[in-house]
Parts: structure tokens; sequence; C-alpha cells
């Protein structure tokens, strides 16, 4: 839970004698006799009347316990509120019980606080409940009692710790769902700082994550209270326009199911038809996506139809098309293919009385259930009281292969992004050429469908046809499409995959397949670097050595020492002198020749890439910068950087020009002038006849004063110098400079 509790002195709300004795399940599940006893805890008897109401195979007597046992804990402990802090444990225990949830975890919403915030033991709770409520109580508690060095990569840890408990016991998620909302519903007596952190997290992971699990009532009720927080003036406008039109609304509502009624009633459909107002979350959105005010969002009305039998949803659905005309393309049947959270129903949209658009879902009561509460509507079955297990277990895979990708993220950062990419994800359906159906998040591409259906395919995906016709591999798949994938054992994953793929499963083998190729490359580069630098003691270095200075510098062998000397993480001169630290500074400095037009002393075959914040070019004094997994950089030696550059002299190169064929290098030039026709035209026809080539460029003008920025490609100072002396002799030119790129970065 968030924390919204203080100590104060011990109360005298202790447990009643015996009051956490076993007792027989007969004597236990007495009602009557638990109020009776309870008469001094109006909240325990409203919790037991609830969840009897809910479940009569319920353990009453569990729960009496488990009350008993929190409220001795948190016995002098208050919210920010000042209300006790059992009142929040009794109000997470109720939410869950109207859940209709088994008495395991009601009890556990009890106790969900006493790990976090009292001295009791996981241990404690074992002896006293059983191992089932201990490693509920343990999946809910967040990480607290363990230091990490930033608040992201807690927060990172906590949710991976919630997955991996929500895989073993799902209401793991479902108590911690119960916390989360009672504590929106409380979050006034916070500070500001904290309900925008609180309702920011709420939205981005919890919110998504319920309609993941298909809890559609959890997640419209805290979206609803985050956007309060986040945004409280749009929420306030929201709430008072929807109010205002409420009884309008109702009574259109009446006026369009009217011969609803009468048509499913000639056909013996035994129905249920309410309006289904739109939470404000929603209407927010629309309101953002579109750019319009409230007035102008027509599509708030919304009717949801219960029948009896699937039969009956198809034929409803037949019958209202009678009755109005379907909007084109606004139909979607999540019954013959259920959403992933398990949502079924079927959708339309038609035009209604005063030519409005109003949206339908059918569905059976059974389905209404499942996508109110979700996977909790499932739970039964899991715990053996219906025979969808299966069911149950299919729609979790989800959750074990977010694990299974996740599982090696270091990362927080991106922990917590691959997380959201999972989480916020509309669905499409496509098709292999055998017929095979796939699930895919909205805006999917082909390279998203490969690794769906094989990690091994998608990294070897060559090309894409989508319905008989080839397509670029980023091109975004639509439902109903039929995607064919063609591999090649020579195509491996490029960087530029990952601005397109939407999977979270895709970006993390397109990712860990990048890292393994570039740790490769680093020992490579790293072992030409250390070789070539060992050249110029003349000195040849054992493997048996390598390992032993690797462990002295903290890296497992002489691999990864390479890999630490070849991305930039580790100074090629610190690990020379601790292999040979005797050795005379006095050096032999070979150069090869690098081929890219710069020689490096003591090493080819390098990355090299020349600095965006100076652009050096052939003429200019330089030199050489190891970078972190780029190489080396080249960097005039007046570069506007160069005092990050000689911060850490270690790192620097000799390096020099070296061109034996014809090569351009891009500079950017800085042109004022007094505008006038034909300038931009005069100065073009200037650098071209020097035999230079204008890559870009940009004009802005004010008052008639010119400014004009050009990258032009030269091949050494003497080119640039002639353009700059003769564009300064053009009619109006007032000054020409070669300008620096606004870039900070050194590399």
């Amino acid at each position: 839970m968030e924390k919204q509790l203080t100590d104060h002195p011990a109360g005298t709300d202790s447990a009643p004698p015996g009051a956490l004795a076993a007792e027989p399940p007969e004597q236990a599940n007495c009602l009557d006799r638990l109020l009776e006893e309870a008469s001094d805890h109006l909240q325990l008897q409203m919790l037991l009347i609830e969840t009897a109401a809910g479940n009569e195979q319920a353990d009453l007597g569990l729960i009496a316990r488990a009350y008993h046992f929190a409220a001795a804990r948190h016995t002098g402990q208050t919210r920010k509120s000042g209300e006790p802090f059992m009142q929040h444990c009794v109000e997470v225990a109720r939410i869950l019980a109207q859940m209709r949830l088994d008495s395991t975890t009601v009890a556990a919403g009890l106790l969900h606080d006493v790990l976090e915030d009292t001295p009791v033991t996981i241990e404690e709770i074992g002896v006293e409940f059983g191992p089932e409520i201990a490693g509920l109580t343990d999946g809910v508690t967040k990480i607290e009692r363990f230091q990490y060095e930033s608040r992201e990569k807690r927060q990172a840890e906590t949710y991976r710790k919630m997955l991996l408990s929500m895989v073993k016991d799902i209401r793991v998620i479902l108590v911690k769902f119960a916390d989360r909302l009672h504590n929106m519903r409380t979050l006034d007596h916070v500070d500001e700082e904290q309900q925008m952190r609180i309702a920011r997290e709420t939205t981005e992971v919890y919110a998504p994550l319920a309609h993941r699990l298909g809890l559609a009532r959890i997640r419209w009720e805290l979206e609803d209270r985050s956007l309060k927080y986040a945004d409280p003036e749009k929420y306030a406008e929201i709430r008072d326009k929807v109010a205002m039109k409420r009884g309008e609304r109702e009574a259109y509502i009446e006026e369009f199911k009217a011969p609803i009624l009468a048509e499913l009633k000639r056909n013996s459909i035994d129905v249920e038809i309410a309006g289904r107002p739109k939470n404000f979350y929603s209407i927010y959105t629309k309101m953002a996506s579109r750019g319009k005010p409230f007035e102008e969002i027509y599509d708030l009305t919304a009717v949801r139809i219960i029948v009896n039998s699937v039969r009956e949803c198809y034929h409803a659905l037949g019958l209202i098309h009678t009755l109005y005309h379907p909007v084109p393309d606004r139909f979607k049947d999540y019954i013959a293919t259920p959403k992933t959270n398990m949502y079924q129903s079927l959708h339309t949209s038609v035009i209604g009385p005063r030519g409005l658009s109003v949206e339908v879902q059918i569905r059976t009561r059974e389905m209404h259930h499942t996508a109110e509460i979700g996977i909790a509507a499932h739970w039964r079955y899991k715990s053996g009281e219906g025979s969808e297990s299966g069911d149950f277990d299919r729609h979790m895979n989800w959750m074990s292969q977010v694990l299974d990708w996740q599982r090696d993220e270091s990362d927080p950062a991106e922990f917590m992004e691959n997380l959201k990419i999972e989480l916020y994800q509309d669905e499409i359906f496509v098709f292999t050429p055998m017929g095979d159906l796939h699930q895919l998040p909205l805006g999917a591409t082909p390279v998203d469908f490969a690794f769906a259906i094989h990690t091994d395919i998608g990294l070897h995906c060559l090309t894409a046809k989508m319905n008989g016709q080839i397509v670029p591999l980023s091109t975004a798949l639509s439902s109903g499409d039929t995607v064919e994938i063609v591999t090649s054992s020579h195509q491996n994953p490029g960087q530029a995959w990952l601005d397109f793929v939407k999977t979270a499963k895709a970006r993390h083998s397109i990712g860990r397949w990048l890292k393994e190729e570039w740790y490769a490359h680093s020992v490579r580069l790293g072992q030409q670097m250390l070789e070539g630098e060992l050249k110029r003691y003349r000195k040849r270095v054992e493997s048996d050595l390598l390992d032993t200075v690797a462990q002295e510098l903290g890296l497992a062998d002489g691999e990864h020492l390479y890999a630490g000397i070849g991305s930039g993480d580790l100074s090629v001169t610190r690990v020379v002198n601790q292999l040979i630290p005797d050795s005379p500074k006095r050096r032999i400095r070979p150069t090869m020749k690098d081929g890219r037009g710069i020689r490096i002393q003591g090493m080819n075959d390098m990355m090299i890439h020349f600095g965006k914040c100076c652009t050096p070019i052939p003429g200019d004094t330089v030199v050489g910068l190891m970078t972190r997994g780029r190489g080396i950089s080249i960097h005039r030696t007046d570069c506007p950087n160069s005092a990050d550059i000689t911060e850490d002299p270690e790192r620097l190169v000799d390096v020099e020009w070296d061109l034996e064929e014809d090569r351009s290098f891009a500079v950017q030039l800085l042109v004022r002038s007094t505008d006038r026709k034909y300038l931009l035209s005069d100065i073009a026809r200037v650098i071209s006849d020097i035999g230079a080539n204008i890559r870009s460029t940009s004009t802005t003008t004010v008052d008639h004063l010119a400014k004009q920025t050009f990258w032009i490609d030269v091949r050494d100072t003497q080119q640039l110098q002639a353009v700059i002396r003769n564009l300064t002799a053009v009619e109006g030119v007032t000054q020409v400079l070669r300008d620096e790129p606004d870039l900070s970065s050194t590399a």
C-alpha cells in the first residue's frame, strides 16, 4: 500500500481470548454465532455478511480470525486521514468479497499489510493461517526492505515480483487491485506530489493490467479516480456535463430500447437491456485524441443487451439490425474470437432515433459476469468449482511469457517500457496460410507475427506476404489478414526493427540478439585493440595471465576483459599497465592504415565515426577518443567539447589523416547576408563552381536580413577555405562561418 499511516500509542482493540484458535468448520461457518461474537466489531459484521452473500461455502471463521489477528497488529496505527488503519484492511477485504472470491483471498486482504507495516513475519502468518495465505500476503507486499539505487529500480523489482507471484497464484494481483482501489478512493489525504505520482502509476500500469485481466469494473474506477488527480479541471468539467445530460440520455435510451424489447419478446427471447454509461476517462481520451470539446463527442450513448445463450446473442443481433441501420465496419464478434482477457460479446453500432449513433453490446449472463470481474470469475474453476481450469491456464500463459522475456532484463526503465507495451494493447486477429489464428496488438507488424509463431522465425524473418502480396516488414497488419513469413538463415534482426515492432516478445528478442551480437563484436574489437597496444611493447600475454588480470578488475575472465575494452567501458592503457607494469614507457608505434581516411596508431579494423559536434575534415588537426560501445570518435583538437574530450587522457588515441582516394566530408556553413533576388542561386553557383556538393540548405529571413545554413561535402580544409573565400565576395553576403552543429555530445 502507499504509506498513509502514522503510529500512536497502543489502544485497547486487541484480539479476544481464543479468537485465533481453529474451530470445526460447521461451528466456524455459523454466521449467526460469528455475528454475535463480533457485536463490538461492526466492520467485521459487514464483511462477514457480504462474504456469505457471495459465497455460501466461505470459511467465515477463517475471516474472523484474520480480522482479529490484523486488528491486534495494526492497533494504534492510523492513516493520514486520521482513520484507524484497520479500516483500510477491512475495505480491501470487502472489495474482494464483492468480487465473490474465496475466503482465503478475503482473509489475505485483511492481512495484506501486516508484513509491510508491522513486525509480523511471514513465518508467523504461515503458522497461524497456513502457507497459502502466507504466500498471498508476501506476494502483495512491496519490496520496501531492500535498498535499490533508485525509485525506478525498486518499482521495477516490485512489479517483477508481483508478476512472478501472479503466475504462482493469480489472487495476488486481485488483492493488490483491491488495495490500490481503496487507496485511490482515499487519495485526498496525501499531498499533491504523491497524488500525481500514484495517479500516473495507476493509469500507466494498474488500469491497463486490470484491462488485460478483464477486470472492467475495477479498471474504469481506477481510470476515473486517476483522472480526478491528474487533470482535476477536465475531470470536473466532464463530471458536471455528464450529470447535466443524464436525464436526456436516459430518456433517449428508453426510446431506443422500446422497439427492441417488443421484437425480442415476439421471438420469445428473455432479455435485459440497460444503458451503459461511459466512464469519464474514456470520454477524456476521446476528447484528447479527436481534439474536440465534450459537446462534439456524440458516441456517448451505449446499450448492453443480456440474453441466456450464445444462439440468442446472434438471433438478437439479427433482429436489431432489422430495426436499426447498422454502421459499416463497426461490427466485432468477440464471441467467436474472444479477447485474451477472456472478454466475450457482440459489438455493433446502429443509427437510432433522430439519426444518433448507438453502440450495442450483446452477451450472455455468464459473459457479462466475466466482463465485469474477468479473471476473478474464472478463479473458481481453477480452484475446483468448475471444469474450465485448462481455459484459465491458457488465459494466464501470457503472464508467464512476459516473465520469461523480462527475467534477465536488468535496466528498470526498459523493463517498465516493455511491461507497458505488453499491457497497452487492443487486439487484431490474423491467420497463417494454414488457417491458424493468432492474436496480436493493434498496429502489429509481420515481424511481431513471426516472433509470435516462434522466436527463430522472427530472428530470421526475411520478407512477408500479406494476403498473397509481398509487403515491407514494417507494415501494420489488420484483422483478417493472412500472413506468410519467408525466412533465411543469413537474415538477422536490425536495430531499425525496434522502431516498428509492437509486441514485448519481439522487442525483447530483438534487443537480446543485438546485445549478444554486440558483445561478440566488442570481444573481437577489444582483442584487436589490446593486441595492437601490446605490439608497441613487443609483448604477448598468455591467456592465464589475462584471466588473472580480468579477475583483479572485477571481471569473469579474459573474454569479458576484451568485451570491456571493445565497448569502451575499460581503458586499454589501464589493462596494459596491469599486464606489464614494469615495462619501459618508450614504445614502438607502428601505424596501420584504417582505410577510411584515418590512420590509427597501433590498431586496424576499428569502428570509426566523426564527431557531430565539430565535423572534422582533412586538414583539421584531429584526435581520437575511445567511446562506450562505438569504437573511436574523431574530433578536431579545437572541438567545442574539447574540455570533455581531454578529461580522460587514457581514452585518447593518436590519429592522423591518410587519404589515398577521392573522399568527401560533410561540413556546415552559416551564411549571413542582405536578402535580395537570386541570392540563393548565386550562393549555390559559387559552391558548385568550386566542386563542393550541397547536401541541404535552410533559410530564415527577418527584416530583409537572411540567415542561411548549408550542409556541403568537401574534400579537405583547403577546398572549404576556397568556398568561404568566394562566398564572402558574393553581393550582399556579410559573413561566412564554419558553423558547429547544435550538439553537446562528444560521440
